[in-house]
């Protein structure tokens, strides 16, 4: 009877259960190979040679071929790229002639000028008329003043320079991404396709581009301004694709019912409706070109991004900071007209506006005619209104480098013990503790920890992308960048996260922390490295600091972003359930916001990765010196491989993090 009693089913195996015991088994096969395994498995530790993929050879023979070999017809490819060069050089020489050098006959030194540029005084009256049709009289001068700040501070010339080029690169950034984008928007396959590339894009160096841009275009700032443009696509595509499917059904379907054509539906009523999404991805592609600036002076670029890299090579804290300010001041000007831009309301003409006459209907070109027209002969005669006068300009070099001066005098015991202290206790134990592990160990755990975050798919790419990086040589110089981005990031975040909680919790401490904040995004990230040198010289503290000034900015943010996100209501049972402010603030606000501070975190590791590219001038001995050298040399092969490392290194994190923050947002029963 009793062989007869039904036996109970035996329990399922919980999914959390076996995710625990593959983590206790995996951190065990771990330790033992990393404590015990280099005397049998030497490899384990340095990838051997003679198991690398060979794709620098690969890209340089590639890139040897394109130039030449590589043909389309009776076309080779260098006269493609030639022909792209010129039709690119022809408006950026127009606009170089109109706002600093003037129309020139002749060539190089035997140049002679025939039309002088256009005065300093029309060019701040355009832009305070271009402020006062965007946003009224405030942004009139706002934008005039930061133009005035250029002439004050002797920064007019290049500032010019730079403009001319951003002038160029935004417009053909802009339609590029836009184009793109609708073929996205129209054909799911051309996303698919196109969204790896925009990710790499995204991710790697653009000191990486810079390369092969030499080899295909030369030194010239025509090459410069290609590489902005390549530089500012990827977000004016995404943006596009995003704003274009955000577009109501109810519009798409008017657009159906009056018979609009495919053509007709894009571009009279889907772009049209997205247009203020889309002014988000022209303001993209304006900071990211003047953020361009100064790389781009690498390869022929003038004007403020080349006086800030003089300015470094000579550590001239001074005039760097003053050039600095100058791409600021353009940043918030050009900043604050796309912003207006987008807000606008369209106008729409009153019955009889045909017939009134032309200046009447478009008051604002008129009056900027008008303005050229009055300032370009008196120019001719009178001195000041050609140029600012050198003798009203202000300088504040000398009092930057008095001050750096004074501290060094006063203060360099202490900032040695400080420096020696971090890279004693933490920079150099944790490098070498990363520069320790097996590398197979490394590519298993962070498998492991995509598949329990995100399931297969994240836990095969994140493990191919880590295996990548050692079959490429890459390992070594991936782990180094990895202690300084991670050393880094962990600071940017001790420093970040409570001025993000200050910045939510208290309004007037909040404004001020914006402003600090503002400037802090918008100064040229070279400008990061003078300070730091002229108080710590070269080497990995230096850097770090670099970074971390770099980089702060999106966890504070983001920090601030979701405590103000966070449901008044469960605040307000909070307090009715007796939670002191700090249990407020601890037990509820920060685990709401807790997703929001975790993509924060995930741009400030986006930002710290591009740093420390920039901060390879400095004596790092990452992947980021590894791209710089292979700039210097010219090196296609070597500078594309150990950019891409860094793409991987920066996607890897990407994915992790967004996947965590996914995870939690989930359980927390947060809606996105």
């Amino acid at each position: 009877m009793a062989d007869a009693l039904p036996r109970p089913a035996p329990e399922p195996v919980s999914p959390r259960h076996s995710l625990r015991a593959a983590w206790a088994v995996a951190a065990l096969a771990f330790v033992i190979l990393w404590q015990w395994g280099e005397p049998v498995a030497d490899w384990a530790f340095d990838y051997p040679r003679g198991w690398e993929i060979p794709v620098k050879r690969w890209i340089g023979d590639f890139m040897k071929w394109l130039l030449e070999e590589a043909s389309f017809g009776l076309f080779s490819f260098t006269d493609l790229t030639r022909f792209i060069a010129d039709v690119i050089d022809v408006p950026y020489r127009i606009a170089l002639s109109l706002l600093s050098t003037g129309f020139l006959r002749g060539q190089g030194s035997d140049a002679v000028q025939v039309v002088p540029p256009l005065p300093w005084l029309a060019v701040i009256g355009i832009v305070g008329l271009l402020g006062h049709a965007a946003g009224g009289l405030r942004l009139a001068m706002i934008t005039a003043g930061c133009f005035l700040f250029l002439a004050v501070f002797g920064q007019w010339e290049n500032a010019m320079v730079t403009l001319a080029s951003i002038l160029i690169a935004v417009p053909i950034g802009v339609m590029g991404g836009l184009l793109l984008g609708i073929l996205g928007h129209r054909w799911r396959w051309f996303e698919a396709a196109i969204t790896p590339l925009l990710d790499l894009m995204q991710t790697i160096p653009i000191f990486a581009y810079l390369v092969p841009i030499l080899f295909l275009f030369g030194f010239s700032p025509t090459a410069a301004v290609i590489a902005t443009i390549i530089y500012a696509l990827p977000p004016m595509t995404r943006v596009s694709m995003l704003a274009l499917r955000s577009v109501p059904s109810e519009v798409r379907d008017l657009g159906r019912m009056i018979g609009c054509t495919r053509r007709q539906m894009t571009w009279r009523v889907l772009v049209p409706s997205a247009k203020p999404d889309l002014m988000v991805g022209v303001n993209q592609v304006i900071m990211l070109s003047l953020n361009m600036v100064i790389i781009a002076s690498m390869i022929g670029a003038g004007g403020l991004g080349y006086e800030v890299l003089a300015a470094l090579r000579r550590l001239d804290i001074g005039t760097g900071l003053e050039a600095g300010f100058a791409i600021v001041a353009l940043a918030i000007a050009l900043d604050r007209l796309s912003q207006a831009a987008a807000a606008r309301k369209p106008v729409h003409a009153e019955p009889g506006a045909a017939r009134q006459p032309l200046w009447a209907r478009h008051p604002y070109s008129a009056a900027s005619l008008v303005l050229i027209a009055v300032t370009a002969p008196l120019a001719l005669v009178v001195g000041w209104i050609e140029s600012y006068p050198a003798a009203l300009q202000i300088s504040t070099g000398s009092f930057w480098a008095e001050t750096m001066k004074w501290i060094n005098v006063n203060f360099f015991d202490q900032l040695e013990a400080i420096k020696n202290a971090l890279l004693l206790n933490v920079l150099i134990p944790v490098k070498r503790f990363l520069l320790g592990l097996p590398w197979p160990g490394v590519v298993g755990l962070l498998g492991l920890l995509g598949y329990t975050l995100g399931g297969r798919r994240l836990a095969l790419t994140v493990a191919v992308l880590a295996f990548l990086i050692a079959a490429t040589g890459q390992w070594e110089k991936a782990m180094i960048t990895v202690y300084l981005c991670g050393i880094s990031v962990m600071f940017a975040a001790l420093i970040g996260i409570p001025l993000g909680i200050l910045a939510a919790e208290r309004e007037r401490a909040g404004r001020v922390i914006q402003v600090v904040i503002d400037t802090l995004q918008t100064l040229p990230s070279f400008v990061y490295l003078m300070p730091a040198v002229m108080l710590f010289r070269v080497g990995d503290f230096t850097a770090m600091l670099a970074v971390i000034a770099y980089a702060v900015a999106p966890a504070v943010r983001y920090t601030a972003h979701g405590l103000a996100r966070v449901d008044p209501q469960l605040v307000e049972a909070g307090t009715v359930a007796g939670c002191t402010p700090w249990q407020l603030l601890t037990k509820i606000k920060l685990k709401l916001a807790l997703p929001e501070i975790m993509l924060g975190l995930n741009q400030t590791i986006m930002l710290a990765l591009s740093m420390l590219v920039i901060t390879a001038l400095v004596g790092t001995r990452d992947l980021g010196q590894e791209v710089y050298i292979a700039l210097t040399k010219a090196d296609t092969g070597r500078g594309i491989t150990a950019g891409l490392a860094v793409a991987f290194i920066a996607i890897i994190a990407d994915r992790l993090i967004s996947a965590g923050a996914a995870r939690t947002r989930a359980r927390l029963g947060l809606q996105r």
